[in-house]
């Protein structure tokens, strides 16, 4: 485990925070939820469909909460109450009332069953545009990234985004990174071109978002467009780049949309043998976060513990 996981989990330990697991009853989650409890990393909810009939009467509140939230959407009373059966809908209007911190979910579901919910019921936080999403990229080589950790985004909700979204997640990025790892961000938003080495409506977009983002940061260390190889490899990147202030040593890869994220963090997830962290969500009013469904217990751990460090600026 690398240094900065093992920060993330002193400082979950440090102020352990209510979390609600949404698939109970997959084996893993239990197994996660005990290391959790037992290591006082934070307090557990394992919400089944044991749990919701057990508290019904927290069942006909919540369902009463979210048909007044949503009524005008055209939810009604009687759909809310069905909706509020399932766990992720039980547990996000849980976190929506305060009776929980966070919630992580999507061992045995799908990114859009965990999200859906949020978007609707938790929304935006204060002064955020959008939600988007990032991944914690744990290699066993430490010569990647910030000793040996990378973030990835987005690769897990906005589909194709445009420069000014590209920016915000961009942006939301690094305050994310900033928050789990105290270090000095190295941006790329990569590109099939390095240093206008190719032209596209692709390209453009990335110089534009990398142009948003600098006006705002004027000290940050960020370079795009720029290739994958250039953004990782500090011999490729004096190559292609002889005056690259990130010099092929970058730990915040942004992706130009989310067909070419998600396929690369599976990728490197796999081939490379890292740990994949998420997908973990930002912007949200508070933090709902995901799972692969080939998650390990040791990557619902690790969520849950970031999961509770979000909580801090929530």
């Amino acid at each position: 485990m690398k240094n900065i996981i093992k920060q993330i989990f002193i400082k979950a330990k440090s102020n352990p925070k209510k979390i609600i697991l949404a698939d109970a009853h997959d084996p893993r989650i239990q197994a996660a939820a005990k290391i959790a409890q037992d290591e006082k990393i934070a307090d557990i909810i394992l919400l089944n469909q044991e749990y919701i009939q057990k508290n019904s009467k927290l069942a006909e509140n919540l369902a009463n909460n979210l048909f007044k939230l949503r009524q005008e959407k055209g939810l009604t009373l009687l759909a809310a109450k069905e909706l509020i059966t399932k766990p992720i809908y039980f547990g996000t209007m849980m976190v929506k009332d305060g009776l929980a911190d966070g919630l992580v979910s999507g061992a045995s579901s799908t990114t859009h069953d965990t999200f859906k919910p949020a978007l609707q019921i938790l929304k935006t936080a204060p002064n955020q545009k959008i939600v988007s999403s990032f991944f914690v990229m744990e290699f066993p080589n430490q010569k990647f990234g910030q000793e040996g950790i990378m973030f990835f985004a987005d690769c897990g909700l906005n589909i194709s985004p445009n420069s000014e979204i590209l920016a915000e997640i961009t942006n939301q990025t690094l305050a994310s990174f900033k928050q789990l790892t105290g270090a000095v961000p190295k941006v790329a938003l990569l590109s099939y071109s390095t240093n206008s080495s190719g032209t596209g409506e692709s390209v453009d977009l990335v110089k534009q978002a990398t142009e948003i983002v600098k006006t705002q940061h004027t000290d940050l260390i960020i370079e795009g467009e720029i290739q994958a190889d250039a953004a990782i490899n500090p011999l490729v990147s004096f190559q292609k780049n002889p005056e690259s202030i990130l010099g092929g040593k970058a730990n915040i890869l942004i992706f130009p949309d989310l067909n070419s994220g998600n396929i690369a963090y599976k990728l490197v997830e796999r081939l490379a043998n890292a740990k994949a962290y998420g997908p973990i969500s930002q912007g949200i009013a508070k933090p709902i976060n995901d799972l692969s469904r080939g998650c390990s217990i040791d990557d619902i751990v690790a969520t849950i513990a970031i999961t509770s460090v979000q909580t801090n600026t929530h």
